[in-house]
């Protein structure tokens, strides 16, 4: 009754916030971490200075699951333990009785006001956090695309972008091109922006793509930086092969699209990707796994010893090709990513794998174009912008998909969505946890309420939805991000410029120990071998 006293006067507040926030985030950078950060307070809890008990939830980290209540206050956990007392009339109460409390999930690929393909996905920082918020999100790492292979220019752009954060983000850098410059810039990256991982294109030809000799020279300076380097893992040159060949044989549909690029060359690439990686030496990181072809690599690695992650993205677990052969192209054109959704039976290898640990972590990919840049490539599947959403739903899918049909338990979802892509890019457990001392990134989960997703109530900007019509078990029923309820029963109070940039240090976990790998190498070299000293005995 009291919250809804205070509704009519809270929106009027809201609202007020939001237009000074838009001033504030068109002549202000985002925050980083460690600074300020916008805050709507008052409206619904959270903000600098708002206290907030979640009492009689259960606490759910990836080490564990307990009954305990959560203290936050200053954006901060400050306290998880049983019976917490209220204290004051000043601290705001959210019973969680029965439900779930879990790290907000943390996406480790995201593509948000990216030029490709001759236009820009269609959400930008604040419509693809207002769409992640919704979904349990509370953090996102995106991809810095270089401006003409600039790194600065490139880091710049997107600084700009990001001015409008509603959450906390990070950023991983793309390379593009191979100079003495890049390999400068790379440093200052780590160094001075906080950037500990570089992606690095095998598909795109003639845009993106790096060749062999490029990639190994950027695997040996991502080791010497203690920066985590990651593949897009296709044969670009056989793919620009197989697309010509469908041309040739008058498919220019989205189903083109799929069969111009087999799960053989993702499996070929994400083969030779690793295999560079050993000979450097460095940990490797496969973005967005589609195929049992590339994951059976990444198993036989991982088996080997080998340090490799791989990232199976949302669409790729519970989607398959079928759609790509629909009639109608604004559907199956919509369905259009690189890789390829696979056919039937990927999935589930991906889902097993992903249950297992051979795939440790869950990303999106998270791509969205409408339906009129989608149809750029009607009448040729190459001019298809390539992308699909998912930030939204991904903590739902994967809830519903894994957990409720007991595939993976609580504490392996929190690993999946949150704890794993923390500890990887060296930001555990401020992120990824509820502990002392965490950010106060928080999801309450209703495991008994269902949903349906759609067009019609996401928070996208796009006219299209991979996952139209799913329904399932498993609601994100509140989404706290730094002390601040920005999504209760519905209700979105997500604020321009109230997110940070979260800096990501150098030398996370996957380093551990590579010195003395190095050194028992050279140790096993048995050279050089002293000819001549040995001719003269």
């Amino acid at each position: 009754v009291a919250a809804q006293a205070m509704a009519t006067p809270c929106r009027l507040r809201l609202l007020l916030v939001l237009l000074a926030a838009v001033a504030v985030a068109a002549s202000h950078p985002a925050h980083e971490a460690g600074g300020g950060g916008g805050g709507a307070g008052g409206c619904g809890g959270g903000g600098d200075g708002t206290r907030i008990l979640i009492k009689g939830g259960t606490v759910v980290n990836a080490h564990r699951a307990e009954e305990a209540d959560v203290y936050i206050e200053d954006g901060v956990v400050v306290a998880v333990r049983p019976n917490i007392p209220v204290g004051d009339d000043n601290v705001r109460v959210i019973d969680a009785t029965g439900k779930y409390v879990m790290p907000g999930g943390i996406d480790p690929h995201t593509h948000l006001e990216m030029e490709f393909m001759g236009t820009v996905t269609i959400d930008d920082f604040y419509s693809g956090h207002a769409a992640a918020l919704a979904g349990g999100t509370t953090m996102h790492i995106d991809f810095v695309i270089p401006v003409n292979g600039n790194l600065t220019a490139g880091l710049e752009s997107y600084k700009h972008k990001a001015e409008k954060a509603a959450m906390d983000y990070g950023f991983h850098m793309a390379i593009t091109k191979w100079n003495d410059e890049v390999s400068r810039e790379m440093e200052v990256m780590v160094k001075e922006h906080g950037i500990n991982s570089f992606k690095f294109f095998m598909a795109y030809k003639g845009s993106l793509m790096v060749t062999d000799d490029l990639l190994l020279q950027g695997l040996q300076k991502c080791k010497s930086l203690g920066a985590l380097a990651m593949v897009h893992a296709e044969n670009g040159d056989a793919v620009a092969e197989g697309q010509q060949r469908m041309i040739d044989l008058g498919i220019t549909g989205p189903e083109g699209h799929a069969l111009s690029r087999p799960p053989v060359l993702e499996g070929e690439a994400t083969s030779r990707a690793i295999r560079l990686a050993k000979f450097v030496n460095t940990p490797l990181y496969v973005v967005h796994v589609m195929s049992t072809d590339a994951m059976e690599e990444i198993a036989k690695a991982k088996r080997e010893g080998q340090r490799v992650i791989g990232e199976p993205v949302v669409s790729g677990l519970v989607l398959d090709d079928s759609w790509l052969w629909d009639p109608d192209f604004a559907t199956a054109s919509k369905y259009v990513m690189s890789p390829p959704i696979r056919e039937a039976g990927h999935n589930k290898a991906l889902q097993a794998a992903l249950s297992s640990g051979i795939l440790q972590l869950v990303g999106t990919d998270h791509c969205t174009f409408n339906s009129t840049q989608k149809a750029f490539g009607s009448d040729d599947f190459r001019k298809i912008p390539n992308g699909v959403n998912g930030i939204e739903e991904r903590m739902h899918i994967i809830w519903d998909s894994m957990v409720e049909t007991g595939k993976i338990t609580v504490t392996d979802y929190v690993r999946v969505t949150s704890t794993e892509c923390a500890k990887i890019f060296n930001i555990y457990p401020r992120k990824g946890a509820i502990l002392k001392g965490s950010d106060a990134d928080i999801i309450i989960l209703n495991p008994k309420r269902s949903f349906a997703m759609g067009t019609r109530t996401h928070h996208s900007r796009s006219d299209t939805n991979v996952y139209e019509g799913r329904k399932g078990k498993g609601m994100v029923e509140v989404t706290i991000s730094r002390g601040r309820v920005v999504w209760e029963d519905g209700n979105l109070n997500a604020v321009p410029g109230a997110g940070r940039y979260v800096r990501t240090p150098p030398f996370g976990y996957f380093f551990d120990g590579l010195d003395k790998s190095d050194a028992v190498y050279r140790a096993s070299l048995r050279a050089p071998v002293r000819r001549g000293e040995a001719a003269a005995a």
